[in-house]
């Protein structure tokens, strides 16, 4: 669908670029010619990634750096070094924390874990970038992942839901305030793409009333590459007018309601059920 060197000469900073979706999508720009860079806390598995990409794809240019977006300072160090080897030209805040819990049972550490990260880690991550754009004259890009429940909002997930709801406002504001220096940004909420690990966390046994790809129009889960190929396009030159956008790629998943029937059965879980659930 892309030619291999759409993204050739682009510079990408994905964060959380170790594992799931945003290990896909990193993947893809590489294949697209980009010079990938991918952060996160754990450089062990930021090595791994980097060295499975190499082997899939010889003579691909991708850096690590380790850096929890939610330290302000962190992340401007990480955006100093990342500078030092040639400016940035797109950057992908994935990084993001998320948990199944009944909110009144939430502690204010367990609230500021997610909104923390998506929040406030993918603010530090723009207005470092940004400032940068701006002091050099250049243009700039930010492509923030989100979810359905910014529209809907969900149940159990409150934190999360409220935390990329201010991703999404912030890229609607600064879309208009830094427009006219060239910087644009938009949001994807994908849907039920599956990943190892979170997918088992965020939807554990018991807690659906039916199939997950019953609740979704088109009647099946997403696949990675169907998702990574929006985030290329986003991240090119061809997508240039758009801006201060949220694109939902969920097979109209979102249009059924708030999450469709997710996690309608945990509204009867009594406390038992609750209690199981956090022991595994």
């Amino acid at each position: 669908m892309f030619r291999q060197d759409l993204l050739a000469g682009k510079k990408i900073l994905v964060t959380g670029g170790g594992t799931g979706l945003g290990k896909s999508i990193g993947r893809r720009y590489l294949e697209l010619g980009a010079h990938l860079v991918i952060c996160g806390r754990r450089l062990a598995v930021l090595d791994a990634t980097a060295d499975e990409f190499r082997a899939e794809l010889p003579g691909a240019r991708i850096d690590t750096l380790t850096c929890d977006v939610r330290d302000a300072e962190q992340v401007e160090a990480m955006m100093e070094r990342l500078w030092q080897t040639g400016p940035l030209d797109v950057l992908v805040n994935n990084a993001a924390a998320n948990f199944i819990a009944r909110t009144e049972k939430l502690s204010a550490r367990a609230v500021d874990a997610v909104l923390n990260i998506v929040l406030h880690g993918s603010f530090y991550c723009a207005i470092a970038a940004g400032r940068r754009w701006i002091e050099a004259g250049r243009p700039g890009n930010v492509i923030s992942t989100v979810s359905a429940p910014v529209i809907t909002g969900q149940a159990f997930t409150a934190p999360s839901a409220a935390a990329k709801a201010g991703v999404l406002a912030m890229t609607r504001s600064l879309a208009v305030e830094w427009g006219p220096k060239g910087i644009r940004l938009n949001c994807v909420a994908p849907g039920l793409f599956p990943t190892p690990g979170a997918w088992e966390q965020l939807f554990p046994p018991g807690s659906q009333v039916e199939a997950q790809e019953r609740g979704v129009p088109l009647r099946r889960l997403g696949e990675h590459r169907e998702l990574c190929d929006l985030y290329a396009y986003l991240a090119a030159d061809g997508s240039g007018y758009m801006t201060g956008d949220l694109i939902v790629m969920d097979g109209g998943r979102w249009m059924q309601g708030a999450g469709g029937p997710t996690f309608r059965a945990m509204q009867d879980w009594n406390d038992a059920q609750w209690d199981a659930m956090r022991k595994k």
